[in-house]
């Protein structure tokens, strides 16, 4: 090859060449590549400890609500300190509910966490019955009845068959309780509740 096309080639700037890559280079190249991937592995893997509980003071809306809806609003009684508030919500119909869209029904609702850190509610609404079933419910579908203090309760089972769900319907409001929990343990959450 003549030194004009080789000139041209590199344009016209003179090719060096190249030294042979040393350990040193290639630990500096493993090193460029390794700590960030080090860095990012203990950011993600780092043990960011239990969320805490927040618990919530539900009595001052247990309160408004008995004295607001137009049905008896249940609560439970005698429940051991180790149950959990987290969840309470009275929502009159025609207030702002999900997606600030009006409340289609009195809604009640009051959920705890049990010993075991079980989410367990108790969900009260008075319209659109067969609607209110299937969110509080998530889509249970038939599964049973169950007899709690001398009271009929349909069962209800999700489609992943994880929550479970007791159904009382009365003219005047439709009461379930919910959990990811076995039967027997809504049945015992549910014999607590009363209207005051």
């Amino acid at each position: 090859m003549n030194w004009a096309a080789g000139w041209a080639r590199n344009n016209g700037r003179v090719a060096r060449p190249k030294k042979p890559a040393t350990t040193g280079d290639m630990i500096r190249s493993l090193l460029v590549i390794l700590i960030p991937v080090v860095l990012l592995t203990l950011f993600f893997s780092r043990n960011l400890g239990d969320y805490p509980v927040e618990e919530v003071n539900w009595r001052p809306t247990l309160a408004e609500a008995r004295q607001e809806a137009p049905y008896p609003v249940l609560a439970p009684e005698g429940l051991p300190d180790s149950w959990r508030p987290t969840k309470v919500a009275w929502i009159p119909r025609g207030e702002p509910y999900l997606n600030d869209q009006a409340s289609v029904r009195n809604l009640w609702q009051l959920g705890f966490l049990d010993p075991n850190n079980v989410y367990i509610s108790v969900n009260q609404g008075d319209g659109q019955p067969e609607r209110f079933v299937d969110e509080t419910s998530r889509q249970g579908l038939p599964d049973g009845s169950s007899d709690v203090a001398g009271q009929t309760w349909q069962r209800r089972l999700s489609p992943d068959e994880r929550t479970r769900s007791l159904v009382r319907s009365a003219p005047e409001v439709t009461t379930v309780v919910a959990g990811d929990a076995p039967y027997d343990a809504l049945e015992a959450f549910a014999s607590t509740l009363t209207a005051g």
